[in-house]
């Protein structure tokens, strides 16, 4: 069934001794922000444990294939979705042809139809073989720590090199030194939306959006790794609309949901040392607040 609602989320996760999302431009360093020290963590590193999180429990199930993965070729999934819809022909003129309309767009229709992350993130697939653009339903913001993150740096060792040339120069100690960053704790907010009117035009059905909400609760769980240490959903708070339009602000309603250190915690290092509460404070009568996790 098609959305019939708009729905705001808050989604709270926290980290501990791992690296969330790695930097490559700063030495993979924790991402934060300069000026105020708060730690941050890319709507694409979110978007990425989603797709990883629909790719491992959909694997082989039609309609939820992953668009945008690891190794992929995007321009022979393009050829693919030509040839599912039978314009075979237009590929054999020209594969870098900008491609004619009706064609464009009932390759697009089969990207929604087929991939999950397309009817639900979009995808700009007019890169060589023409499958047009999509604008997803589903969009997310930056995660922020709540409080000023720090950034430690710890040295490691690799009882082994990688060449015979470094053994050499070791005389046969061969170590490896390394380095490796983390945050001691920090919890992180991430604000996203649902719009029915975009799910409308990609098939994003309620279906579609029930996965959604799963992938934010478990992601972390299918995603651990030495480097990201321990991660948890630990807070999913929708807001359903009554209405497609929306019933009041969405910043109104992220503002509710309030995490605060408990008093007399200087250095946090669990959940515990926060408290989150709920300001249902002349609550609009048109707006449901579900608590997931």
């Amino acid at each position: 069934m098609t959305l019939q609602h708009r729905y705001d989320f808050v989604l709270v996760f926290d980290v501990r001794d791992g690296n969330p999302n790695g930097d490559p431009d700063a030495g993979n360093l924790p991402r934060l922000d300069a000026e105020s020290g708060h730690g941050l963590v890319t709507d694409v590193s979110l978007k990425r444990k989603v797709r990883n999180f629909v790719g491992l429990t959909k694997a082989g199930t039609p309609r939820f294939d992953i668009y945008v993965k690891e190794k992929a070729i995007l321009n022979q999934i393009h050829e693919k979705a030509y040839v599912a819809i039978g314009a075979e022909e237009d590929l054999k003129e020209d594969k870098k042809r900008k491609g004619k309309g009706d064609t464009v767009d009932t390759a697009k229709q089969w990207m929604c139809a087929n991939f999950y992350d397309v009817r639900t993130f979009g995808a700009v697939m007019s890169t060589g073989i023409n499958c047009g653009q999509v604008r997803g339903p589903v969009q997310l913001t930056f995660a922020r720590s709540v409080d000023p993150i720090i950034a430690q740096e710890h040295s490691i060792t690799r009882m082994a090199v990688a060449t015979e040339a470094e053994a050499e120069k070791q005389q046969g100690d061969n170590r490896t030194m390394g380095r490796k960053h983390t945050v001691p704790y920090g919890v992180y907010v991430a604000h996203g939306f649902v719009s029915s009117f975009l799910a409308r035009q990609t098939g994003f059905d309620d279906d579609d959006l029930e996965l959604l909400w799963q992938a934010l609760e478990h992601m972390f769980e299918h995603d651990r790794s030495a480097a990201r240490g321990e991660m948890a959903t630990r807070g999913l708070y929708v807001f359903e609309h009554a209405s497609e339009l929306g019933n009041a602000h969405a910043h109104d309603l992220f503002d509710r949901i309030i995490i605060k250190r408990e008093e007399g915690v200087d250095a946090p290092r669990n959940f515990s040392d926060y408290t989150v509460s709920i300001n249902e404070t002349d609550f609009p009568n048109d707006v449901k607040l579900i608590k997931r996790v």
